[in-house]
C-alpha cells in the first residue's frame, strides 16, 4: 500500500496559515495521507517562522516544516531549530549554522521519512555550497532502511531545479521545487521511480503578486520608490501535490497537484488549531 505524502508550498502570512488551518485536517483524512510537509519560510508576516507559529503549524496537522533563504529572520526561532526534529533548514548553509540539514519522521503506519532542503546558488543572494555535493553527503550516511526521502530545491531558477531532479532520479523519492510561488505544471515520475515538480506554489492570497498587495508592488515597480510590501489578503488558496510512494523501495507511484480553496481570515483573528 502507498504511503501518501502531502507537501505544501510557501505559506505567506495568515491568509496562508488560515487556509491551511480551514481544510488540512479534512484532507488529511479524506486522502489518506501518512506524511505532510511544509514550506513555512514566509508565515511570519510573509518572512520568517516563529516558535508560536511553528505550534500551530504542528497542531494543524503539518508533520516536517521545511526553512528556505528566510530561515533565520525571526531570531526567537533560531534556539528551537536545534531542539526539535520537525523542522529542517537548507543542508548546504555552513556546517555551524543553527538547525538540522535533515530529518527523519517516523508515520503512524511506522514508515520512515527523510526530509532535506537544499538552497539554490543561481540568482539566490545567501552565499551556500554546492547543493548537489551536500545532498551527496546527506544521501550516504542516511540510515539504510530509510527508504522515503523527500528532497526540497528552495532555489530561483527553474533549470537548476530540474538539474537536481535528473540528479537525484532513482536514488530519491521525491524533488520538489519552491521559492517562486507560482505553481508549475510539469509534475512526472522521472525514469527511474523519482516523483518531480519544478515549483509547489504559494499557499496564501492568490489576489495578490506573489503574495503581496499588488498596489505596493506595482507603486515601487513603476515609481523606483521603495514602499513596504505588505501581506495581501484575497483569494488565498493552498497548491502543492500528493505523491504516493511505495514504502518499501522508496519508488513514486503517483503524483498529482492539489489545490485547496480557502476564505480569508477574520480581520484581526488569529487562526485556532
Amino acid at each position: 500500500m502507498a504511503l501518501n505524502v502531502l507537501c505544501i508550498g510557501d505559506v505567506v502570512g495568515r491568509p496562508g496559515r488560515y487556509v491551511i488551518s480551514q481544510g488540512l485536517e479534512q484532507l488529511i483524512k479524506d486522502r489518506d495521507l501518512g506524511c505532510v510537509i511544509c514550506n513555512a519560510e514566509n508565515a511570519a508576516g510573509g518572512s520568517g517562522l516563529t516558535p508560536q507559529l511553528f505550534e500551530k503549524f504542528l497542531r494543524y496537522g503539518v508533520d516536517i516544516v521545511t526553512l528556505g533563504d528566510h530561515v533565520y529572520k525571526k531570531r526567537d526561532l533560531i534556539p528551537v531549530l536545534s531542539q526539535t526534529d520537525r523542522i529542517v533548514r537548507p543542508a548546504n548553509l555552513p556546517p555551524t549554522a543553527p538547525g538540522r540539514d535533515y530529518v527523519i519522521r517516523e508515520t503512524p503506519n511506522g514508515h520512515r521519512v527523510a526530509m532535506i532542503t537544499l538552497l539554490g546558488r543561481l540568482y539566490m543572494r545567501v552565499p551556500v555550497d554546492c547543493p548537489f555535493r551536500t545532498v551527496d553527503a546527506i544521501l550516504a550516511k542516511l540510515p539504510a532502511d530509510v527508504k522515503v526521502i523527500v528532497v526540497e530545491m528552495h532555489a530561483e531558477a527553474t533549470s537548476e531545479k530540474i538539474a537536481l531532479g535528473r540528479y537525484l532520479d532513482g536514488r530519491v523519492s521525491l524533488v520538489f521545487g519552491t521559492h517562486t510561488h507560482v505553481p508549475t505544471a510539469d509534475e512526472c515520475i522521472l525514469p527511474k521511480g523519482t516523483a518531480y515538480i519544478t515549483d509547489l506554489g504559494m499557499t496564501g492570497p492568490h489576489d495578490s503578486v506573489l503574495g503581496r498587495r499588488t498596489d505596493r508592488v506595482l507603486q515601487a515597480l513603476t515609481t523606483s520608490v521603495p514602499c513596504p510590501f505588505d501581506v495581501a489578503v484575497g483569494e488565498p488558496r493552498m497548491n502543492g501535490v500528493i505523491v504516493g510512494i511505495d514504502p518499501a523501495t522508496g519508488r513514486a507511484q503517483h503524483i498529482e497537484r492539489i489545490r485547496m480553496d480557502g476564505t480569508p481570515p477574520p480581520d484581526g483573528v488569529e487562526p485556532e488549531a
